[in-house]
């Protein structure tokens, strides 16, 4: 005998009649909605867990970078002690200056093979070890020939250091941050700078024999860090796979990526695209004599890299006191103060490209930045050629020095390491990216060593005429040899090189990435 308005359900569960319980009905039970909100919040969390996971491998790996930014920034300053010390002629300025850029060319090249054999990871850990015995031997130098010695290993650590960590952050990023978190090296390198003519400032009241070596000294703090994040990182996965360390790679892409499908996609990519390289040829050598794809690859990575520095831009930040002078402004402490402004505006505009670099995309922030490039440099060799020396010069120059080096951190600074670590297939990744390392630091050696010597046979306003010129190049060169690589995986990538109407076309939707497949 039943109750009324009780009744048995289909399914023989009891319940009201008016509200039956059973596999049709409308409502969720409770227990279900409490499923749902726990997996979503579960979701949640590894989303943030993992981003910031990412976040802190990407500033870990960017501290090398800091140290050639520090080194640049501080050496604008030091080199005036150093010469009143040590009594070097300008030549010898020259040289020391520029030898860094020249001599991080052999850690460059080094890298990639270093890193192919012992990783990543401990590559950036070898490079600040060099660095740091550079910086000390620097600091007690009693000479030029010591201080040069000194030079020379912490311009080879910093080659090392500098080709490293763009290809380590590209090969941990999720595609969908990969853009803003490769721009990091390039934001801990105007950080350095920034950190440079800052303590160019605190310690240019000491004594001409003390204040250059406390400066240098400084910059030995931040290897002690990296030493520190080389037992928090993890090892590169895309390395990983190639040393056949499977189960290690998805681990490490378990952290690093959102969900577990995703990770499974990747490392699936992955192993296709190890599996596809010629592993019987020499990389060097498939390097030497590139098919049609990979010389396209090297032509853009190589060619972007020397436009950043051909374009003049260490030579500005080396030698912002000697342009400022040029200006109109004889006071020492005036002019590095002047300095500092030109490290905050490159520090600070970075920060605009990091926002965008994954939103609008590459070529958009290179076209802005290689077009306001152009116009600020044109501005410095106009001002400095044909205005006279006094207050509306002087604003003149540190307004267009600062909007230089502002329009270079919004584009082509970050950018340029971004494309060399994303456009070159996995097994020539390293060694490719050191190439195109190679090629920054050389150019930026050689405008460094010259620019006092053009300075003082075409003046300072009319060298950076000629930089104005070389800027101007570097927009044709965008145009024409620089796809579009914003939200596609490092493998979806190599693609667009495979095919040279899609590669000229710019733009490239990943629909044409999968008609490529398909073919």
């Amino acid at each position: 005998m039943g109750m009324t308005g009780v009744q048995e359900n289909g399914h023989g569960e009891m319940g009201m009649s008016d509200f039956p319980l059973g596999s049709k009905n409308k409502y969720k039970r409770m227990d279900s909605v409490f499923t749902d909100d726990d997996d979503q919040y579960q979701l949640e969390k590894r989303k943030k867990s993992t981003r910031k996971y990412v976040f802190g491998c990407a500033v870990f790996a960017s501290l090398n970078n800091v140290l050639l930014g520090y080194d640049v920034g501080v050496m604008s300053g030091a080199i005036l002690f150093i010469q009143q010390d040590l009594k070097i002629t300008e030549v010898q300025q020259e040289v020391l200056v520029g030898v860094l850029s020249i001599i991080s060319l052999i850690g460059s090249l080094a890298g990639g093979r270093t890193s192919d054999a012992i990783g990543r990871k401990w590559t950036m850990g070898f490079a600040a070890v060099i660095f740091q015995i550079g910086a000390a031997v620097m600091t007690i130098a009693p000479s030029f020939e010591i201080l040069m010695v000194g030079r020379i290993l912490a311009g080879v650590g910093i080659g090392f250091g500098v080709m490293i960590a763009p290809v380590y952050i590209a090969e941990i990023s999720p595609t969908i941050a990969r853009g803003s978190l490769t721009s990091f090296p390039e934001i801990f390198i105007n950080l350095g700078i920034l950190l440079g003519y800052v303590s160019n400032y605190a310690f240019s009241g000491l004594s001409a024999h003390i204040s250059w070596r406390v400066m240098l000294a400084v910059g030995i703090l931040p290897s002690v860090f990296i030493g520190v994040a080389l037992f928090i990182i993890p090892e590169s996965p895309r390395w990983l796979v190639l040393q056949n360390r499977v189960e290690e790679a998805r681990l490490v892409l378990m952290k690093t990526n959102e969900n577990d499908s995703e990770v499974e996609e990747r490392l699936a990519e992955i192993q296709q695209a190890a599996g596809t390289a010629d592993t019987d040829k020499p990389v060097w050598r498939e390097l030497l004599s590139p098919s049609p794809a990979l010389r396209r690859m090297l032509i853009t990575g190589i060619g972007i890299q020397c436009f950043q520095q051909i374009t003049g831009i260490d030579a500005t930040v080396y030698y912002s006191p000697t342009i400022f002078k040029a200006a109109g402004i004889e006071d020492e402490s005036k002019l590095l103060a002047a300095t500092v402004a030109v490290g905050v505006s490159k520090t600070a505009f970075i920060l605009i490209a990091i926002i965008l670099i994954d939103k609008v995309g590459r070529k958009p922030l290179l076209y802005v930045s290689t077009i306001g490039m152009t116009t600020c440099l044109l501005g410095v060799g106009i001002t400095l050629l044909l205005m006279k020396e006094g207050s509306i010069s002087i604003a003149l120059a540190i307004l267009f020095v600062c909007g230089n080096v502002a329009f270079f951190s919004v584009g082509i600074g970050p950018v340029c390491w971004v494309l060399t670590s994303e456009i070159f297939p996995l097994r020539l990744r390293a060694q490719a990216s050191g190439l195109g390392a190679v090629g920054n630091r050389m150019c930026s050696g050689l405008v460094a060593m010259s620019f006092l010597s053009v300075s003082r046979a075409i003046t300072v306003g009319g060298t950076f005429l000629i930089f104005s010129v070389i800027s101007a190049l570097s927009v044709a060169f965008v145009y024409k040899h620089v796809p579009e690589t914003k939200g596609k995986s490092l493998e979806q990538i190599e693609l667009l090189f495979q095919d040279e109407y899609t590669f000229q076309g710019g733009e490239v939707q990943l629909e044409d990435v999968e008609h490529l497949v398909q073919k």
